[in-house]
């Protein structure tokens, strides 16, 4: 090869084996180059023994997805761009036409918004039911998915995870258990040892770590239905970024003792808000007067790092808004288990549809890394002209 082009392409060099750091490697590829045609066309991915095209992943992809069913508690996990876009491969690989999913009341939003809109499109049926009522919970034998969440989503109520996947088994033995575990995030509760059979976890919170990336995962125990799920997300044509992989392995060796920071200054800041005259009810599972204690303290000895604050049902958006703009150190914006705090109005009637749902205006609070005394001294402050005479 005399041309400077195809020397710099075809070089002979190979760094040597036997390198190892702290931080592994990024194996970005879309091609995957195989010895001979053989190799080509034997060549499996699914067990991922080995590599075929870089949707399929890369060694890079590979550990984290090993690391992530490691947290989990599962044998196996799968690498999506969203923790909806996982929720999305477990509803397009586990429902048929014809089959019904059953979701709680405090549902992740946009997973209501999907049952609403693509999956009765779809002819799926869909139901919504009170979590924290398990004795209530009546499947029918068109129910082939049931979904958890623990805590549900905005409002976090724990519910008696046991009691519910006890009545599903016995009323429906051929539905599937999916639980959304971004909350617990592998480190609150055994979600596996509960019985579920697949969880979702939506990487951009906590095991990110910093708000800058987006990613979900789905994971599990049976190989066969890792395989459903699995040769779905082949099909969908779902992939992430090496670069985004290598941010989260980076940042995932500190998620218990970020996490655990971020409980214990939520923790604080719920009983803080419990003393305040303006706050109606604080809703946090590890709270003792939480109606989610029981539950919550049966299984976990963690809680995340969000704190929900229900304001009186006579409060305004006006009066709420104001709350939320006169903060400094909490910042607007959707998301969390990042660095920095983060504070939402959210309006109640807007988010639930059983008749015992809560009402009016709430604030959800997602704790950052701040110095807990500077997180409250920023509530009071903005809460003392807003709330003034309350």
């Amino acid at each position: 090869m005399k041309d400077k082009s195809t020397q710099l392409i075809h070089h002979g060099y190979q760094a040597p084996a036997g390198f190892a750091a702290p931080a592994p490697a990024v194996h970005k590829a879309s091609t995957v180059f195989f010895s001979n045609c053989r190799e080509l066309r034997e060549r499996d991915w699914l067990d991922k023994q080995a590599y075929t095209y870089g949707l399929h992943g890369t060694p890079t992809s590979f550990e984290l997805e090993a690391r992530i069913a490691a947290l989990e508690g599962a044998n196996h996990a799968l690498l999506l761009p969203s923790g909806l876009a996982a929720i999305a491969l477990v509803n397009q690989a586990l429902l048929r036409q014809g089959d019904r999913v059953l979701l709680p009341d405090n549902v992740y939003g946009p997973s209501r918004a999907m049952a609403r809109h693509e999956l009765q499109a779809w002819g799926i049926g869909y139901a919504f039911y009170d979590p924290m009522a398990p004795e209530q919970l009546a499947l029918t034998p068109d129910v082939t998915l049931v979904w958890l969440e623990a805590a549900g989503s905005v409002t976090l109520e724990f519910p008696d995870l046991p009691a519910l996947i006890q009545r599903i088994r016995a009323q429906a033995p051929q539905a599937l258990i999916a639980l959304d575990n971004t909350w617990g995030a592998g480190l609150a509760f055994d979600a596996f040892a509960l019985g579920v059979d697949v969880t979702i976890h939506a990487l951009t919170k906590y095991p990110s770590g910093g708000g800058d990336v987006l990613m979900g995962s789905v994971a599990c125990r049976d190989a066969k239905l890792y395989e459903r799920l699995a040769l779905c997300h082949s099909r969908l044509g779902l992939g992430v970024g090496m670069n985004d992989c290598e941010l989260v392995l980076r940042n995932l060796p500190s998620l218990p003792l970020r996490y655990a920071a971020q409980d214990q200054a939520a923790r604080r800041i719920a009983q803080w808000a419990q003393a305040q005259p303006w706050a109606v009810e604080v809703l946090h599972p590890a709270l003792p007067t939480s109606p989610s204690h029981k539950a919550w303290s049966a299984l976990c000895t963690q809680a995340a790092g969000l704190v929900g604050i229900r304001l009186p049902e006579d409060t305004t958006r006006e009066t709420v808004e104001a709350w939320v703009d006169g903060l400094r150190l909490f910042r607007i914006g959707w998301s969390w288990g990042g660095p920095i705090s983060l504070a939402v109005p959210y309006h109640l009637d807007a988010l639930r549809s059983l008749p015992s749902s809560p009402k009016g205006w709430m604030v959800r609070l997602a704790i950052g890394l701040e110095s807990a005394d500077d997180l409250i001294d920023d509530l009071t402050r903005s809460a003392a002209s807003v709330f003034a005479g309350r």
